[in-house]
């Protein structure tokens, strides 16, 4: 898909494409809609950013629980977005052994825990030692540093999912 059929969906269908970008969030696609036309998707994706940074923390912190958990309960119930499976599973966390599941889903719920919001990161060119590593790594954050990193990630992950999407 290019820029420009992006530029001409009705508001109905830009939603119904880009209302995945941030996991379970249309509100992000629906309040940039009305800044069509976009150049190029990397403009795109700035905007996007600055609706979520624009939001209150009470919507940046329901668009972060909006996130699965890695190897977690929706990846077990079979729940997981496409777009997050797939991700998951390039970075192996389909593969996992039983002492590696252990652990991220030992991080994951030590980590909820504190910061009240799953573990977030884009795991695009990760490998599943490496998620864990920064899994471990993060629960030293104080809860802001955390919240700004997640909030970096989020933002990551968009911009991978617009580059899978539309083509430049």
């Amino acid at each position: 898909m290019r820029i420009d059929d992006i530029n001409d969906c009705d508001a109905a269908r830009f939603v119904e494409l880009l209302g995945g970008i941030f996991e379970h969030s249309p509100w992000v696609a629906k309040r940039v809609y009305a800044q069509r036309p976009f150049t190029d998707r990397t403009e795109l994706h700035r905007k996007m950013v600055d609706e979520v940074n624009s939001a209150s923390l009470g919507r940046q912190l329901d668009l972060l629980c909006q996130h699965p958990e890695l190897a977690g309960k929706e990846a077990d119930a079979g729940s997981l977005t496409n777009e997050s499976k797939r991700e998951q599973a390039g970075a192996g966390l389909n593969q996992c052994s039983v002492e590696e599941l252990a652990h991220i889903k030992h991080f994951n719920q030590v980590y909820r825990e504190k910061f009240g919001f799953p573990f977030i990161i884009a795991v695009t060119g990760l490998g599943k030692l490496q998620i864990i590593a920064a899994m471990e790594n993060r629960l030293g954050h104080s809860s802001e540093a955390e919240f700004t990193t997640a909030i970096g990630e989020v933002e990551k992950i968009g911009l991978i999912r617009l580059e899978k999407l539309i083509n430049e």
